[in-house]
C-alpha cells in the first residue's frame, strides 16, 4: 500500500459516504451524484488492488497477515458493488443511505488495511 493514496481513499470514501447518507436522509433518490460518488470509491479501491499486487514485488511488503489484507480489501471492493446493485433495483431514499453506509464500511476498512500493511509486528 502507499500511504498518501490510502489517506487519499479514506477521504473520499468518507465524504462520499456522508454525502450519500445526507442526500438519503433529505429523501432524495439515487442519482448521478450519488452513484457516481460510489463508484469513484469502487474504481479507487482497484486502483488500490493493482498497487497491492504489486507493492511487494517493489520491496514494499506488508507487517501484518497478508491473507487478512486481501480479504478485507476483497470484500471492501464487493460493497460498493453490491450497494450500487441494491440502488439500481431499488430507487428509494434508503438505496442513497446504503451507498452511504456502504463508503462509510470502506473508509473503516481502508483504515484497517493500513494497519495490516503498516503498523503490525512482523
Amino acid at each position: 500500500m502507499i500511504e498518501w493514496f490510502t489517506w487519499v481513499q479514506l477521504a473520499v470514501a468518507v465524504l462520499g459516504g456522508l454525502l450519500c447518507l445526507a442526500l438519503g436522509l433529505a429523501g432524495r433518490k439515487p442519482s448521478d451524484l450519488t452513484m457516481g460518488a460510489t463508484a469513484l470509491v469502487e474504481v479507487l479501491l482497484i486502483v488500490q488492488l493493482i498497487i497491492a499486487l504489486i507493492a511487494p514485488a517493489v520491496g514494499n511488503h506488508p507487517t501484518g497477515s497478508l491473507l487478512e489484507f486481501y480479504t478485507y480489501l476483497i470484500s471492501a471492493i464487493l460493497l460498493p458493488v453490491g450497494a450500487g446493485f441494491w440502488a439500481l433495483v431499488e430507487r428509494s431514499k434508503w438505496s442513497s443511505v446504503i451507498l452511504g453506509v456502504a463508503c462509510l464500511s470502506v473508509g473503516v476498512m481502508l483504515y484497517r488495511m493500513l494497519q495490516i500493511w503498516t503498523v503490525q509486528g512482523a
